[in-house]
């Protein structure tokens, strides 16, 4: 008779490289000082399904092995000699499995035969044999440090010699249904805050003193002794109305009151939330001047999971950005592949739901990977951070089948505390599914509340308020959600076909809060909801009912379903081996009603749950930061200086990140992060085709320059704003409504990330400065958003970007990211940056100021400057109109935007495509040699134009280009200034200064004649 229970073991043959080994052994050393010796990796799989020797040897030789890489051993676990240690990490019950899951199916159609998907047969795991003897303490803190997480691992060491002890989960469901009562009567404020912070409610006293006035309330009273409800709030109720309420729910401090005085020039006046003032109004304008022209491609904004904007009759270009800054803080890896995967869901979930994902991008701030200094307690070095996040990314896009077409990095010493990490996602959905708007959510009492995907697990508890406060070193390792794209694309995959068979309503997408959250807000639409949590499937037993409520497990959604529709689409998710649950159903009483086992664990008032939360009321008052422009040395080699430029941090290549990700996947992206004959040259914004019947397509760009802001936050976000306009502009994009009905849409995200900016007289004394800088960065997006007719469509704030330990604390500098996005009419005619051919004219267009003011080139210095970059949008509109103009007539072979670095950098950078030089002879007169070359001012380009179309482009842009020269075949860069040679150096050397910038070699690519790199993954 066949066993029952079988070992399959993978290692690597004698010879192989062992990659995976090598990078543990690396980050042993690096990041905890540990020496492993070699370390060598093997794969495991316990098969739980009755197989015959035959069977079990074939599906490992046939299905998990690789024939030139691997020996297989089944049935026993062995270690290669020489090696004296080990960890295996396996994961614990419940916990997705998606090697083993894959495995699965494998095995199934290897046997012919199915296997139920909602059994688990098969478990994957990762042995670890390491060299030396190490002690099991070090052991344990390799494991738990570098290979997993001791929520989602089971982790095991030990001496080779001691037999290798191997880890089965046995999955199980079944909740713990206790419920508590939680008194707030007769607490004084200081209990209430220590309530609220011991149980991560994140919620401050008057928030507190709110909720112990409602339930002491005597209608509030009346209605729970009659529903069978405890006079106090239950352990559930308490944590709906925090994650509810959270900041990172709520937004309560872009809607808070806001006293604000400028002390320079004695201006003082009131600002009725920043949101309504400088965002959903300013939009509200541009809608109303788009429409007006007949372009009137602004679908929804602000009310879903993402901005959607019309493309053309047919169909929607969706449009989300989102952070996941603390999670990434306490664990890299799982903070950013749930980023990704978490941000994928907000488009899939818009109005019906749906999307057909088309892109990722992420913007990404760290601190200096260099750093060699001692870290706080908690504090996570941060090239590890890096290198966390990174893989996070590469699996969360990569293993989803979504391309990774654009992004940044951004270094700064104050994101070494808490990084920032922005996830972004744009979608294509159909006008109409089954007859009914897209993107419309509606929602009667009666239809079925119904949870699709991954199941729930003590993962993510507390993320919404956990978010929400600064970060020290007590962060719970549960705040982090675990994250699996192939789960995720199997309900990415169901939900495409239900949305257009008819068998949604709608839906929404399980983020921050879980069902909590989402139950929660889609009931508002009806006007109310009963739960029946028993219903709910568990990774694990366990569970008390709030923690099947607000868990943040990843991969899941809430459909809402008519209850004639019910069978149908079950048994579309049983075709499709999604796990769908009717676990209750919509109400129109005003109440969100929350069950188990019929008994009552929560039931709260709608229109306070939404609405009762307290208004803040805070002061900001700003001060112009003390700066005046530094001596520099008087620079003698100006070559020197720009080949430092380009091997600097903020500025050298990220080509060992892009190669991670895989921008090519579907086929559609026209312009790429790295393109040229040598795949190095980098480009200003992405170009993504829609599908493959037409050649309309998006534009992707994004605007971020924090150093700016340590000047004037007003500039910095302006010329952010600014430079994610520019970039779209270079790749041959357009402005929006320069026309009637010329339906060129723009879809635009911002993410303010910013300190805690609630003034305190101890733990906070600079806050009013800080509220001050955030008030004048959304007075900019005002500004701009007006100027350029640009609509906002989403977005999102996130306000604590703190870390405090041992006495510590650090603070990130206010940031801002403006993700755009715009139509492209026909991708055929994108631009790109590099230089195409010998003899083309080179121009800078637009105008150069003396704006030093915190330059790379004065940071090369060590300097920061007084004369920050100013954007002139009247200026700008107009350069950025003539060179659409230009576009359309086909004038402008290449253009790349000038932004760090300047006009030297840009330069550089548009040689690298093709290896062509280039002549150029700047002006004589006017400003410093030093100022013409490094400054950022904004709104420029590097453009070159065909000999034979230079009278048509100088008629048309007039005195907004300036002819700098020529480009050249000799491979070499000279810059000329009143006769003098300032810069000369051949291309090449250039390309691999920036190349083997410490970016590459921090993460181990890249060579310096490295001229065949392919564009594709």
């Amino acid at each position: 008779m066949p066993n029952t229970t079988h070992t399959i073991q993978l290692t690597l043959k004698p010879g192989q490289h062992d990659g995976d080994g090598q990078r543990v052994a690396e980050a042993a050393a690096r990041h905890l000082g540990l020496t492993t010796g070699r370390v060598r990796s093997a794969a495991l799989y316990t098969v739980r399904y009755p197989l015959t020797e035959t069977q079990l040897s074939d599906f490992a030789t046939r299905c998990l092995a690789d024939p030139v890489l691997h020996d297989v051993r089944l049935n026993e676990l062995t270690a290669a000699p020489g090696f004296a240690t080990y960890i295996l990490v396996a994961r614990r019950p419940g916990v997705t499995d998606d090697e083993g899951t894959s495995a699965q199916n494998a095995l199934a159609d290897i046997l012919n035969e199915p296997l139920d998907v909602h059994t688990q047969h098969i478990f994957s795991k990762k042995l670890y044999l390491l060299e030396n003897d190490l002690p099991e303490a070090d052991l344990r803190r390799i494991a738990e440090e570098l290979l997993g997480n001791k929520l989602i691992n089971w982790l095991e060491v030990g001496r080779v010699a001691d037999g290798i002890r191997d880890y089965t989960p046995r999955p199980g469901g079944g909740a713990e249904a206790i419920t508590e009562v939680i008194s707030l009567t007769g607490r004084t404020d200081a209990e209430l805050l220590q309530l609220s912070k011991e149980n991560i409610y994140a919620l401050n006293l008057e928030e507190m003193r709110a909720v112990r006035d409602y339930f002491a309330a005597p209608a509030t009273q009346a209605e729970r002794q009659a529903a069978g409800l405890p006079a106090d709030p239950t352990d559930c109720e308490l944590e709906i109305i925090a994650q509810t309420w959270s900041e990172h729910c709520k937004h309560k401090e872009f809607a808070a009151l806001i006293n604000y005085k400028d002390l320079e020039t004695g201006e003082e006046k009131q600002v009725d939330s920043l949101f309504k003032t400088y965002i959903k109004d300013a939009t509200s304008e541009v809608d109303r001047q788009l429409r007006a022209n007949g372009n009137d491609w602004l679908v929804k904004v602000f009310s879903d999971n993402a901005g959607a904007v019309r493309i053309n009759a047919d169909s929607l270009f969706v449009w989300k950005v989102e952070t996941h800054n603390s999670p990434s803080a306490i664990d890299p890896y799982g903070g950013a592949i749930t980023g990704i995967l978490g941000n994928n869901r907000d488009p899939l979930a818009t109005g019906i739901g749906g999307a057909r994902l088309l892109f990722n991008t992420n913007v990404l701030c760290f601190g200096n990977p260099e750093y060699d200094g001692p870290l706080l307690t908690g504090q996570l070095h941060p090239r590890r951070i890096l290198e966390g996040v990174r893989k996070g990314i590469e699996d969360g896009g990569n293993k989803s089948g979504v391309p990774t077409v654009n992004g940044a990095i951004v270094f700064d010493d104050r994101y070494a505390g808490k990084p920032l990490v922005y996830c972004g996602t744009g979608a294509v959905m159909p006008m109409q599914f089954a007859g009914l708007d897209s993107w419309e959510k509606k929602i009667d009492a009666g239809d079925r509340i119904v949870m699709a995907g991954g199941r729930v697990g003590k993962d993510g508890i507390h993320g919404a308020t956990f978010s929400s406060i600064e970060l020290d070193e007590t962060a719970p390792a549960t705040a982090v959600q675990i994250g699996s794209p192939i789960t995720q694309k199997l309900a990415m995959d169901f939900l495409l076909l239900a949305a257009r068979r008819g068998l949604l309503k709608c839906s929404t997408d399980n983020g921050a809060g879980g069902l909590s959250s989402s139950v929660g807000e889609l009931a508002g639409i009806s006007g109310g909801a009963v739960v029946e949590l028993e219903k709910v499937p568990l990774k694990y037993p366990g569970l008390r009912p709030w923690e099947i409520f607000v868990s943040e497990s990843q991969e899941r959604f809430t459909l809402v379903v008519e209850p004639g529709k019910m069978a149908e689409i079950a048994a579309l998710g049983q075709e499709m081996e999604v796990e769908l649950t009717d676990i209750g159903h919509f109400t129109s009483d005003g109440f969100l009603d929350v069950r188990f086992d019929g008994a009552p664990v929560a039931r709260l008032n709608m229109e306070f749950l939404h609405e009762g939360v307290p208004r803040k009321i805070l002061e900001a008052e700003w001060t112009k930061p003390a700066a005046a422009e530094p001596q520099v040395p008087a620079q003698t080699d100006y070559t020197a200086t720009l080949t430092q430029l380009l091997g600097s941090l903020n500025i050298c290549s990220r080509e060992s990140v892009i190669r991670q990700y895989d921008h090519e996947v579907k086929g559609r992206t026209i312009v790429k992060p790295l393109m040229g004959a040598t795949g190095q040259a980098p480009q200003d914004a992405a170009v993504v085709r829609f599908n493959f019947e037409s050649w309309e397509g998006v534009a992707v760009s994004n605007g971020i320059i924090p150093r700016y802001g340590d000047l004037d936050a007003y500039h910095m976000s302006a010329g952010a704003f600014d430079e994610g306009v520019r970039q779209i502009i270079a790749v041959g994009g357009k402005l929006p409504n320069l026309t009637p009905g010329d339906g060129i849409f723009w879809s635009v995200n911002d993410n303010f990330c910013v300190p805690d900016s609630v003034y305190d007289p101890i733990s906070n004394p600079d806050g009013k400065q800080k509220l001050a800088k955030l008030v004048r960065m959304c007075e900019a997006l005002r500004d701009a958003t007006a100027a350029y007719c640009i609509p906002l469509t989403s977005g999102k704030d996130s306000m604590k970007n703190d870390f405090k330990a041992d006495g510590v604390k650090i603070s990130v500098p206010p940031t801002v990211l403006y993700s755009m996005t715009a139509k492209m009419e026909d991708v055929r005619r994108a631009v790109t940056s590099d230089f195409k051919q010998d003899d083309d004219v080179v121009y800078l267009l637009g105008e150069t100021h003396d704006e030093l003011g915190g330059s790379e080139f004065y940071a090369l210095h060590g300097q920061l400057g007084a004369n920050v970059p100013k954007v002139d949008f009247a200026n700008a509109k107009a350069l950025y109109t003539l060179i659409g103009q230009a576009n359309d007539q086909g004038l402008i072979q290449s253009c790349h935007d000038l932004s760090d670095g300047g006009l030297a950098v840009a330069l550089a950078e548009t040689t690298f495509g093709y290896g062509y030089g280039a002549e150029v002879e700047l002006p004589a007169a006017g400003l410093p040699l030093a100022t013409q070359l490094f400054s950022e001012s904004h709104s420029r380009f590097l453009a070159t134009v065909a000999p034979e179309d230079v009278v048509a482009f100088e008629a048309l842009l007039g005195s907004r280009g300036t002819r700098l020269g020529r480009v050249t075949p000799d491979g070499q860069l000279t810059v000329r200034h009143a006769g003098q040679t300032v810069v000369s150096a051949s291309t090449a050397t250039l390309r691999a200064a920036w190349t083997n910038g410490p970016v590459n070699k921090l993460l181990g690519v890249v060579s310096k004649d490295n001229l065949s790199h392919s564009n594709s993954l």
